[in-house]
């Protein structure tokens, strides 16, 4: 404890008072005052780049955003005018993907599916194309103000047309070749493509799979009214 008494009489004597007006205070003042100015520094650095952030992917919305205007007037311009509203799409495309957001990619690939919609609806001022146009506009405006909420609506919209858009199962397309080759082989009659015609709700026979099949279930039957087209379809069966 005689060190802590050394220090305390130190501190009050005159010497330590002179020490510490002429040489702490202003130390720990220039060090507050540093700390102050860097936090002040580093949120306006912030602001500045949140702003400048905004800016760009606000200047890429409304290129895309112009796009689907063009595009749904699509049909009504002239080729000159259509060859430079593709090239402006192409840019707002490129400006997109090109942006450090989340979701950029997702939007791009959005928009490239939204605006070929429009210029296929776009026939006759149709008012699809318009329609869509609404739902583009919101949904980009949507992502521009909440970009994680925007990349999630993007990303399931694109699922769903994947899915849509998927085409028929080869196994299937194998199954009813199948099926198809076998009543050639049975009957040495081709099998005509057309819509299946439902049988009777009275019919006795419950229809089998191949009965769904507008291969396996040709027009030309039997020619017998009391089997109908079930007798056909079950005939390569029997073989």
């Amino acid at each position: 404890m005689q060190w802590w008494n050394d220090f305390v009489d130190w501190f009050y004597s005159e010497d330590g008072q002179r020490i510490l007006v002429s040489a702490v205070i202003p130390f720990l003042a220039i060090v507050v005052a540093g700390i102050v100015a860097a936090l002040i520094g580093r949120g306006a650095t912030r602001r500045l780049v949140a702003q400048r952030d905004h800016e760009t992917r606000a200047a890429a919305v409304t290129a895309l955003i112009s796009a689907g205007q063009n595009a749904a007037r699509w049909h009504s311009q002239s080729p000159a005018a259509r060859e430079h509203a593709e090239h402006l799409a192409n840019d707002a495309d490129v400006m997109v993907r090109l942006l450090p957001i989340a979701g950029a990619n997702y939007a791009a690939d959005w928009a490239s599916h939204q605006l070929a919609d429009m210029r296929v609806n776009s026939v006759s001022f149709s008012y699809q194309a318009d329609q869509t146009l609404s739902e583009y506009r919101e949904r980009l405006v949507l992502w521009l103000h909440k970009p994680n909420k925007g990349r999630k609506l993007f990303a399931a919209d694109l699922e769903r047309w994947r899915y849509e858009e998927q085409g028929t199962d080869p196994v299937i397309l194998e199954q009813q070749q199948w099926a198809e080759n076998q009543y050639t082989a049975t009957t040495d009659q081709k099998v005509p493509h057309e819509p299946l015609i439902e049988p009777a709700e009275s019919t006795a026979v419950s229809p089998t799979p191949l009965d769904t099949d507008r291969y396996a279930s040709p027009l030309a039957a039997s020619a017998d009214p009391a089997t109908g087209p079930v007798a056909a379809a079950d005939e390569p069966e029997s073989r």
